[in-house]
């Protein structure tokens, strides 16, 4: 005897097509951290570019503050299924900070207060993909969600987008960062459902 008469497709779901494959809607700004949530006092945050030849390119916090900020208006999906859409940001592009990089390789090590960190391609954070951001919702990023700045990378999951981050260093091919060591996924697409390797 047929449980299910014939056609019979279970509850028809609601559409969401701007969320990714697996991830669930909410309006609130989880917070999911790597380790404790440091205090960083602005006057002592700087972020720092090197380069293979060993150039260093570095901003103290009043010189990130005199670089042209941006508006971001984005969706953020992390790998724990959640995502928040249209998040507004303000924060400095990468392609500011690395307009007088040069360095012949493809790949980066992003580095944050507490030693974490997470690889890219440089590709994925130029031409208006990732910002150093201050700000969420107009007010000073707090530090559970990565202040006083954070990197953020939004076409990638979330933890992509490093907390509390304070430079880079160029590489030749994409090691691993914390998370990906960890079980991640190299890159992490939302869209693919990049989660874990």
């Amino acid at each position: 005897m047929a449980i299910f008469s014939r056609g019979f497709t279970g509850r028809p779901r609601e559409a969401q097509p701007d969320l990714p494959p697996g991830q669930f809607l909410t309006e609130d700004f989880p917070v999911l951290s790597a380790g404790p949530t440091p205090t960083i006092a602005e006057a002592d945050w700087s972020f720092t570019i090197k380069t293979e030849l060993g150039a260093t390119h570095s901003w103290s916090w009043d010189e990130l503050q005199a670089l042209p900020f941006e508006d971001v208006h984005t969706d953020i999906h992390c790998v724990t299924r959640w995502s928040k859409l249209a998040t507004n940001w303000r924060g400095v592009s990468m392609d500011t900070l690395f307009a007088d990089v040069e360095s012949s390789y493809d790949y980066v090590m992003v580095h944050s207060t507490g030693g974490y960190t997470t690889n890219l391609p440089l590709e994925d954070i130029l031409d208006g993909q990732a910002w150093i951001t201050t700000e969420f919702d107009g007010e000073p990023l707090e530090p559970d969600h990565g202040g006083p700045a954070r990197m953020i990378v939004p076409h990638l999951y979330f933890w992509k987008s490093a907390k509390w981050v304070r430079g880079i260093t160029m590489q030749r091919s994409d090691a691993p960062g914390f998370w990906e060591q960890n079980g991640y996924h190299t890159y992490g697409n939302p869209w693919r459902e990049e989660r874990y390797s």
